[in-house]
């Protein structure tokens, strides 16, 4: 399994959280968005109904009467309920329910990179873990060592 760890440094999570899910979806592959802010979910949703105005991201919040149709379903719980293969923990707060998935993204900031580095330690020392650090540059993301 991989795990991708996102050092958010410049851009807000909203914006990786729409890219992050886009590219998913152009790989066929649903998506589970976790966060326990109520405020980081409006925002996301937010994110994802206007960030790239030629394209709106479906979407919808846990406990919807739609939500095992969402491609993309914003919760505060690791319970895929629309049968998500990728999970993107957003909140800084990592998950080991995230390993039952078939990839992770774990996006923080420096206010939690001890928590950050807690995780990366545990999830290297794994065999069945890939864990991969990415970092801004500028306007771009690139894996750092």
């Amino acid at each position: 399994m991989r795990v991708d760890f996102y050092h958010l440094t410049r851009d807000p999570a909203e914006k990786l959280v729409s890219m992050l899910a886009s590219k998913s979806l152009e790989v066929g592959k649903r998506v589970l968005l976790v966060t326990q802010s109520e405020a980081q979910c409006v925002a996301f949703g937010n994110a994802l109904w206007s960030d790239d105005p030629a394209s709106f991201l479906a979407h919808d919040f846990a406990g919807s009467e739609r939500q095992a149709d969402q491609p993309i379903l914003i919760s505060d719980q690791c319970d895929a309920a629309n049968g998500a293969s990728y999970i993107l923990l957003s909140d800084g707060q990592w998950r080991d329910e995230a390993l039952a998935f078939e990839r992770a993204f774990f996006l923080f900031t420096a206010d939690h990179i001890d928590q950050a580095r807690q995780a990366w330690r545990a999830l290297a020392a794994r065999e069945d873990v890939t864990p991969r650090y990415w970092k801004q540059d500028g306007g771009r993301w690139v894996e750092g060592p």
